[in-house]
């Protein structure tokens, strides 16, 4: 039976597995999300290129039967990627820019299962829409440091949910991995979920 291996360090990511009663190994790919090569793509385009090469990456680590889970998010505004600020500065632009309007969580997934040798990548999108946010909100969010290290700057699951009024879409999928493309994807190499949950 293969082992369920998530190519991340993700908390947010691993923790959608842990409740959904799957029992992932953690082993991080370390990619260089920030090269000439995956900036200049969309960023629909990017996630999709970055989980592959994540995925990919693990799977060049590892040497038993296993079935790796690379996924990698960015928020789309305006064809503009949003990736993790990293600084106050760079969470207090975007949150400015993002106060009031929708943009687009994209999650690129990439499922290898090493033992069959198939691969499954696709993107999943959901619309996010944001609440007017005030200059003292934004400076209490940021001083939290939730957003410096998420995708977009925000999250749906913390610090940020008060501000997010609307979603169209997958929440899984906002928070990291669209858990039900994980089932349909699981389920198109040939394993039921209940078989999924027991690896």
């Amino acid at each position: 039976m293969p082992k369920i291996v998530l190519a991340s360090q993700s908390t947010s990511r691993k923790r959608l597995l842990v409740d959904a009663g799957l029992n992932p190994e953690i082993i991080v790919s370390h990619v260089d999300e920030e090269t000439d090569f995956f900036n200049a793509m969309t960023p629909a385009d990017m996630v999709i290129a970055l989980a592959i090469s994540k995925a990919h990456t693990v799977r060049e680590m590892i040497n038993y039967p296993a079935i790796i889970i690379g996924c990698d998010s960015t928020f789309d505004v305006d064809g503009v990627s949003f990736g993790k600020p990293g600084t106050p500065e760079i969470a207090r632009e975007r949150a400015r820019a993002i106060s009031g309007r929708s943009g687009l969580l994209h999650t690129g997934h990439c499922i290898i299962d090493t033992e069959k040798g198939i691969e499954i990548a696709d993107r999943v999108t959901t619309q996010v829409t944001f609440s007017e946010l005030t200059d003292e909100e934004i400076e209490d969010y940021i001083a939290s440091g939730e957003p410096l290290q998420v995708a977009g700057g925000f999250t749906l699951d913390g610090h940020g949910s008060p501000f997010i009024p609307v979603i169209q879409g997958d929440y899984t999928n906002v928070v990291g991995i669209s858990m039900p493309f994980l089932r349909a994807a699981l389920t198109e190499l040939g394993y039921t979920w209940p078989q999924v949950k027991a690896m």
